[in-house]
């Protein structure tokens, strides 16, 4: 079913996880022979003006004349078949939808996090879980805490545009699927008020595929932000009652001076801190270690380092929440531990690292689990299905 494809998406100024998969699911569309059509806008358009900045940001977010302009020009001029959505926020705001709906075109809004029903998007506040906003129909909590860039204006912006929406009925009736990358997003969006039977489950993938290992070296590794919410403190704390065990730490993030303290006090460097490093560095270093550590106390939507952990047929440690819980099959692909806990993620470590036997089965499976859910074939396979079954509603 090949079909001419608008895709849309507001890129962030710091390159993340949702400018990646739009970036391969674009690659993916073309080479498979999709007409692609694009409209994007990033957020170094912004300029720093203070309030009147705000002000004028925050009116659209809510909705923005000009991006909806240009995207009806796309459709007349371009013809496309259905339009998939990745992030919106904050300069090309739903009203892009009313167009492809005025045009009799399906919209597909990818959601890689929980901006829809949390004004924060991560359902954190001071690094730890918070849902005070779910189920609210003004999200009053995340502007009393600030919640959206520590700015009470900002986040009383942002809850103006969830509140508009919701009330006009934008989430219910302008969007004919929502996708989301586990099990534990649907049931938080259907808890978020999304309606059910909109929404379905399309993991991320990884192309090109790295192949599987054929070694392993002695260390174990952590790859991602130095920062509260991805476990970076418990995960220090653990390896402090691991001095046997070497640990490679890639990544940067706000807490890399404190990272940085705190292994200066380390003996026989047992942790080596390598700061961030390009993707193939990374896939290299992946390749080489015993496990990978996710130790993560947040709900991680679904994190392309695992996702290449997988596909590289390296197990996992990570902790028991979000979709990083769901994503490793506890015992087969990886072992779980309890969020927070560090002394129940040392037992977990130093299981996996002194069995051998144990590791090899859980690459193998990890390395099944990929091929099974997890290449381009069948993010491809998944997305083709979504999309006629939208095309098929809106005849």
């Amino acid at each position: 079913m090949v079909m001419p494809v608008l895709l849309v998406h507001n890129h962030y100024k710091n390159r993340g996880g949702e400018d990646i998969v739009f970036e391969a699911e674009r690659a993916l569309l073309e080479q498979k022979g999709h007409r692609v059509v694009v409209y994007e806008r990033h957020n170094d358009e912004i300029k720093d003006r203070g309030l009147a900045r705000d002000l004028g940001l925050g009116l659209r977010t809510i909705w923005a004349r000009d991006s909806a302009i240009a995207v009806r020009k796309i459709i007349s001029e371009h013809r496309p078949r259905i339009a998939v959505f990745y992030n919106t926020f904050p300069l090309i705001s739903p009203s892009a939808y009313s167009e492809c709906g005025d045009a009799k075109m399906p919209v597909v809004q990818v959601l890689a996090n929980y901006r829809l029903f949390c004004p924060g998007g991560q359902h954190l506040r001071c690094g730890n879980v918070c849902e005070r906003c779910v189920g609210k129909f003004v999200p009053w909590p995340g502007v009393l805490h600030r919640c959206y860039r520590n700015s009470f204006t900002a986040s009383s912006l942002v809850a103006s545009m969830l509140f508009f929406h919701h009330l006009k009925g934008t989430w219910k009736d302008r969007v004919d699927a929502y996708i989301v990358l586990t099990e534990f997003m649907k049931r938080k969006s259907i808890a978020g008020g999304l309606p059910e039977k909109k929404i379905v489950i399309k993991p991320n993938f990884l192309d090109p595929d790295p192949g599987p290992r054929s070694i392993e070296s002695d260390f174990a590794l952590f790859v991602g932000r130095f920062s509260k919410e991805k476990g970076i403190r418990t995960l220090l704390k653990a390896w402090d009652a691991l001095p046997d065990i070497p640990l490679k730490i890639i990544g940067d993030g706000p807490l890399s001076t404190m990272i940085e303290q705190t292994l200066s006090k380390k003996t026989e460097g047992t942790v080596e801190l390598l700061g961030w490093r390009e993707r193939d560095e990374v896939l290299e270093h992946l390749k080489n270690a015993r496990f990978l550590v996710v130790p993560s106390e947040w709900y991680e939507g679904f994190p392309l380092t695992m996702v290449e952990a997988l596909a590289c047929g390296v197990p996992i440690v990570g902790s028991r929440i979000g979709g990083v819980g769901e994503i490793i099959a506890d015992g087969g692909s990886g072992l779980l531990f309890e969020p927070g806990d560090a002394d129940d993620l040392i037992e977990k470590v130093r299981r996996l690292w002194s069995d051998k036997a144990l590791r090899i089965e859980s690459g193998l499976k990890a390395r099944s689990q990929f091929e099974a859910g997890f290449t381009a074939e069948k993010n491809y396979e998944l997305l083709m299905e979504i999309f006629d079954r939208c095309l098929r509603i809106v005849r």
